[in-house]
């Protein structure tokens, strides 16, 4: 049985618990929109592996470290599982009740300075900064521009928590239910089969214009997947082959 990650929040955010709602309908979202880059497009650029991280992580706890952190023009990438981050502002599907591992904070925070809102902004969790990874090294922050792609599905997204420096693969509700993954924080995600890719010194101002993300998103991986060299990939930062 998987066991969830907790991600790093800010610590001792006073928030009011969330009230108990009645079983919602979600309303449906419309499935991400590929531009001219498909899933194929980037899963082909993201073969192999110039590993950019010291050591290699978990994708849950108590399993074997067998990850590694990849890196090449101007972008990092890992192929892992998904664990579903619900933590942030409280809503009907990401609260207390519904999810045991919640946490009212993310690491990074809106242009409002409130926390993201986890059911309804894509992002990816980022291991904390260590001596396996520090993802800081690489102009990676809060609000950086990520692809992650699931079978024939890319959906954009950011940056926008931090999880245990030694477990990577976990991404918010709203990136699952965007990648046709079940979102649920208790028993849904993916054991395998989700790719990750971060563009190096990206950044979509403010954090939670996810219209921006796609927009900026596209451009990006449409360079990479053309091999246009990009701001942050003239040199690799990091060492070995795998």
């Amino acid at each position: 049985m998987r066991v969830r990650s907790l991600t790093l929040a800010a610590v001792g955010a006073a928030l009011l618990a969330p009230v108990a709602l009645p079983a919602l309908a979600h309303p449906q979202r419309p499935l991400q929109r590929e531009g001219s880059v498909t899933a194929a497009d980037l899963l082909a650029r993201a073969r192999g592996c110039v590993r950019v991280s010291e050591g290699l992580y978990s994708g849950d706890a108590g399993t074997p470290a067998v990850i590694p952190v990849c890196g090449v023009d101007g972008a990092v990438f890992w192929k892992a599982d998904m664990d579903i981050d619900c933590d942030g502002r409280p809503g009907p599907r990401c609260n207390r009740d519904s999810d045991p591992w919640f946490q009212p904070a993310t690491s990074f925070l809106q242009s409002d300075g409130r926390y993201l809102n986890s059911e309804i902004l894509p992002f990816v969790v980022v291991p904390a900064a260590s001596r396996t990874w520090d993802y800081r090294v690489h102009g990676i922050r809060g609000g950086s521009v990520a692809a992650v792609i699931h079978e024939d599905r890319v959906q954009y997204a950011v940056v926008g928590d931090t999880g245990p420096r030694n477990i990577i693969g976990e991404a918010s509700y709203a990136t699952a239910e965007a990648l046709g993954i079940r979102p649920d924080p208790r028993s849904g995600g993916t054991d395998s089969g989700v790719t990750y890719i971060v563009f190096e010194d990206s950044k979509v101002t403010p954090i939670e214009d996810h219209e921006a993300a796609v927009e900026q998103g596209e451009e990006l991986a449409r360079k990479w997947v053309e091999g246009v060299a990009m701001r942050g990939g003239a040199s690799m930062r990091g060492g070995a082959v795998n």
